[in-house]
C-alpha cells in the first residue's frame, strides 16, 4: 500500500514587485519545478506555495532570489508587531517627497516654456543645463534606481516588466538630454543657456510614478482592513483567576483549562466555556447579528466577542490558532491570497504585454521619424516615451486580487466566509440552492409534541427506556425525546448502542432491547406497526419505538422554522434561484415546511449516502448547484455541490468540507453571500474592462502624439490607482 503523499504548504511574503508580469514571472519559474504549486498575489505581495516534494522554504526563496526578486517565510500579523504596510507606504512617501523636491525646479522650467506662461518668472539657475542634469540625476539614478535594478533582473530573466517601460522611457529622455548638454559645450561655456532639454520629462515621470505607487500602496493597505479589523479585535492581555487571586498575563500565556475573569465592558481573550455568571455577549464583529447573546453557565463564549453587562468567569477551551476568530482570518488570509479563475485572462496578457508594448514603441518611433514628421528626433522621442509610459499593465495586474480582497473582507464583516477567490467568483452563478432542512431551514432543536403508548404498557418506563436508548445519540430528534423526558423521569445509560444512518437506533437497556426509528428501520427488523396513530399530516416528524420485538410507542417530534427563512427564500426567488429541500424526513413533514417558507420542490426520505446523488442528479440536469447544510450527513452533499455552504452553528466536518461558512446560521447570510459574489464579480469586470480600455485607447492616442509624456506618465499613475479606488467600494456594499 503507498504511503498518502504529503504536502506543505509555504506562505511567503514577496519584495520587489511592481506589476503583474512580475507576479505571473514568479508563479510561472516556480511552477516548472517539480512537485511545487504556486499561487502569488500582486496586491498582498505574497506567495502560497504547495510543495509535494523533499524542496524546502530555502530553496523557494533560492528561486524567487534567482528569478530577480526577495522572499520571506510570512509572519502572522500581530496587533502591537510592525505594520508592512505602513513601513512600505512610509518608504514610498519619503521617495515622493525627495524626487519632488528636486524635480520642483525642473518642473517650473518646463511650465515657463509655454507662450501663454512666458510672464513666469524662472531663476536663472533653474534654466542652467548643469544644474538640471544634477537636479535630473539624483532623480534618475538615486529614486529611479529602483526601476534599473527591476528592469536588469527582468531581462536577465528573459521577460519584461513594468520597470523595463519606466527606466526605457526615462532613460531615453535623460540620456539624449545628456547628449545635448555634451554636443554644446561651447555653447554653454559662452553663457548660453537655452537648449532643448528634457530633464524635467525623465524626472517629472518618475516623481509622478512613484506618487501613484504611493496612492496605490494607500489603497491597496485600505483593501486589507478587514483583517486588521479581526487582529485588533483580540485583546493583548487576559486576567486569570489562581488560588483566588486575579492577575493579569499576557494572552499568549493562557492555557487551556484556565479560569479567566471576563469583566463588563470587556473583550474575551479566547474560546471559553462559561463556569460562572450571567451575562449578554456582543458576537456581532464574529456573526454579524447586531443582538446580544445571553450566556450562563454551561454557554460557549468566544475569544474577541464583548462581555456586556455582567461579570463572568470562563474556562479556557482554545487558545491561539484554534480559537474561531484566529480560524476566521486564516479564511479570510486565504481567500483573499487564492486566485479566481477570471485572473487568467489578466495573467495571460500580463505576460506578453510589456514585449508587445516595446514593439510598438520602436514602431512609433521609426514612423514618426521617417514618416509623420521626417527628421524630427525630438518628436519621434517624445511619441515613444509616451507610448512607453502610458502603457505599464499595472491596473491590468491589480483589477482582480483588490477585487477578490475588498469582497471578502466586506463579506467576513457581516458574518460570510468565503474560503477561496474561486468559491468567491463561482457564487454569483448559481441557478439552484438545495437546503438541508434539520438546523438549516429549522432551528435544529425540535421538541415532543405528542405521544402515543400502548395502554397495556407502564407509560413512564416505556419513555424512561426509549429516553434512554437516545441518549447516546447526537441527532437532534433524539435530543428532543431525551431533553423532554429528563424533566419527567431518570435516564439510564444504553449499552450496545448503534445508531442506523438516517433510520434511528437500537440499544440495550437493563438487558432490554430498544429501537427508536423510522418505519423502513422497523419493518427491517420484521417489526409490524400498529396503527394507533398517525401525525402526519400536522407536518411533524414520527418515531416508533419498540421494546422487545414490538411496537408499542409512536412520538411525534416537531422542529420550528427559522425566523430568516421565509425571507431568505423570498429574496432567492427575486434572484431567480430556484430552492430545493432535501431531507431524510417524510414527504409530508417536509412539504409542511417548505410550504411555511415557500420553497419550490422538496426531495424527502433520502439517506445520508443519497444526498450527494440527488446533488449530481441536478446538476446532471443542468443546474449549477449550492448545497446549504449543517451536519455531518450533509458533508458528501456540500463536497459535490458547485458551491457548499455551510452552517456556522453546524459540526466542524461540514464546516470544513464546505467553501463558504454563514457565521450563526442565519439563512439571509446566504442570500448576501450571492449578492456579495455577483457584486465582487460585477467589479472585476468594471476593473478589466477599463484597464484595458485604458491601454487600448491610451497606446494610440500617445503614439500619435496627443499626449505629452509627463502627461502619460500621471495617467498611468492615475488608471491604476482607480481601479483600486474602484475595488474599495465594494467595503461598503450594502447586501
Amino acid at each position: 500500500m503507498m504511503a498518502k503523499e504529503e504536502h506543505k504548504v509555504v506562505n511567503l511574503d514577496i519584495q520587489g514587485m511592481t506589476c503583474a508580469a512580475c507576479s505571473a514571472r514568479i508563479e510561472r519559474g516556480l511552477n516548472k519545478m517539480d512537485g511545487v504549486d504556486a499561487n502569488i498575489n500582486l496586491v498582498l505581495e505574497r506567495g502560497r506555495v504547495t510543495i509535494s516534494n523533499d524542496l524546502t522554504e530555502e530553496d523557494i526563496i533560492k528561486k524567487i532570489q534567482s528569478i530577480g526578486y526577495d522572499a520571506v517565510v510570512h509572519q502572522e500579523e500581530q496587533p502591537d508587531g510592525p505594520n508592512l504596510k505602513e513601513l512600505e507606504i512610509k518608504k514610498k512617501t519619503r521617495q515622493f517627497i525627495i524626487s519632488a523636491i528636486f524635480s520642483l525646479p525642473l518642473l517650473w522650467t518646463m511650465v515657463a516654456h509655454f507662450s501663454f506662461t512666458s510672464f513666469l518668472y524662472v531663476p536663472e539657475l533653474f534654466m542652467n543645463p548643469y544644474m538640471q542634469w544634477a537636479l535630473a540625476s539624483v532623480v534618475q539614478f538615486g529614486i529611479g534606481w529602483q526601476f534599473y535594478r527591476g528592469a536588469f533582473l527582468s531581462l536577465r530573466n528573459k521577460s519584461a516588466n513594468m520597470d523595463v517601460l519606466v527606466a526605457l522611457g526615462t532613460s531615453a529622455a535623460y540620456f539624449y538630454s545628456v547628449y545635448v548638454v555634451l554636443s554644446n559645450l561651447s555653447h554653454i561655456s559662452m553663457g548660453g543657456t537655452h537648449l532643448d532639454l528634457y530633464f524635467e520629462t525623465s524626472a517629472v515621470l518618475i516623481t509622478l510614478i512613484i506618487l501613484g505607487k504611493l496612492f496605490e500602496a494607500r489603497a491597496k493597505g485600505h483593501s486589507s482592513d478587514a483583517i486588521k479589523k479581526l487582529i485588533n479585535l483580540q485583546p493583548k492581555t487576559a486576567f486569570i483567576e489562581k488560588n483566588g487571586v486575579i492577575q493579569e498575563i499576557p494572552i499568549a500565556d493562557v492555557q487551556i483549562d484556565d479560569i479567566l475573569v471576563i469583566r463588563p465592558g470587556s473583550s474575551i481573550p479566547v474560546d471559553a466555556e462559561v463556569v460562572e455568571g450571567t451575562s449578554a455577549v456582543d458576537e456581532s464583529m464574529l456573526t454579524g447579528e447586531s443582538l446580544p447573546v445571553d450566556k450562563e453557565p454551561g454557554s460557549t463564549v468566544f475569544a474577541a466577542t464583548i462581555n456586556n453587562n455582567g461579570l463572568l468567569h470562563v474556562k479556557a477551551t482554545k487558545i491561539g490558532r484554534d480559537t474561531v476568530i484566529s480560524s476566521i482570518i486564516r479564511i479570510v488570509e486565504d481567500a483573499q491570497g487564492s486566485k479566481a479563475p477570471i485572473q487568467r485572462l489578466a495573467d495571460q496578457i500580463s505576460s506578453v504585454f510589456v514585449p508587445v508594448v516595446v514593439g510598438i514603441a520602436v514602431l512609433t518611433f521609426l514612423i514618426t521619424y521617417y514618416f509623420v514628421d521626417a527628421s524630427n528626433f525630438i518628436h519621434a522621442l517624445e511619441n515613444t516615451i509616451a507610448v512607453l509610459v502610458i502603457a505599464c499593465p499595472c491596473a491590468l495586474g491589480l483589477a482582480t486580487p483588490t477585487s477578490i480582497m475588498a469582497g471578502s473582507g466586506r463579506a467576513a464583516e457581516i458574518g460570510v466566509l468565503f474560503k477561496t477567490a474561486e468559491s468567491l467568483e463561482q457564487t454569483q452563478s448559481i441557478h439552484t440552492v438545495i437546503f438541508d432542512k434539520t438546523g438549516t431551514i429549522t432551528k435544529g432543536k425540535p421538541v415532543v409534541t405528542n405521544y402515543y403508548i400502548d395502554k397495556s404498557q407502564d407509560q413512564e418506563k416505556v419513555l424512561a427506556l426509549i429516553a434512554s436508548a437516545e441518549k447516546a445519540s447526537e441527532h437532534p430528534l433524539a435530543q428532543a425525546i431525551v431533553n423532554y423526558t429528563e424533566e419527567k423521569f431518570p435516564v439510564k445509560a444504553a449499552t450496545n448502542f448503534t445508531a442506523i444512518a438516517g433510520h434511528g437506533i437500537e440499544a440495550t437497556i437493563d438487558g432490554t432491547s430498544v429501537i427508536v426509528g423510522t418505519k423502513r428501520l422497523l419493518g427491517n427488523r420484521l417489526i409490524t406497526i400498529q396503527q394507533i396513530e398517525n401525525f402526519d399530516e400536522t407536518g411533524k416528524t414520527i418515531m416508533y419505538g419498540a421494546i422487545d420485538g414490538q411496537h408499542i410507542a409512536t412520538i411525534a417530534v416537531a422542529d420550528e422554522v427559522k425566523d430568516s427563512a421565509k425571507e431568505a427564500i423570498a429574496q432567492l426567488h427575486a434572484l431567480n434561484i430556484k430552492t430545493v429541500m432535501l431531507t431524510g424526513d417524510a414527504q409530508a413533514v417536509a412539504q409542511t415546511i417548505a410550504k411555511q417558507v415557500g420553497i419550490d420542490e422538496v426531495i424527502a426520505g433520502v439517506l445520508p449516502a443519497e444526498k450527494a446523488k440527488e446533488v449530481a442528479r441536478l446538476q446532471q440536469a443542468g443546474h449549477k448547484v449550492a448545497m446549504v447544510g449543517d451536519g455531518i450527513n450533509d458533508a458528501p452533499a456540500l463536497a459535490t455541490a458547485d458551491i457548499g455552504i455551510a452552517m456556522g452553528t453546524g459540526t466542524d466536518v461540514a464546516i470544513e468540507t464546505a467553501d463558504i461558512t454563514v457565521m450563526q446560521g442565519d439563512l439571509l447570510k446566504v442570500v448576501q453571500a450571492i449578492k456579495m459574489s455577483k457584486a465582487t464579480v460585477r467589479n472585476i469586470k468594471q476593473n478589466l474592462f477599463w484597464a484595458l480600455a485604458y491601454n487600448t485607447i491610451g497606446i494610440p492616442i500617445a503614439a500619435a502624439g496627443f499626449l505629452a509624456p509627463w502627461l502619460a506618465g500621471a495617467a498611468m499613475a492615475f488608471s491604476s490607482v482607480s481601479v483600486v479606488l474602484n475595488a474599495l467600494r465594494l467595503q461598503r456594499q450594502k447586501l
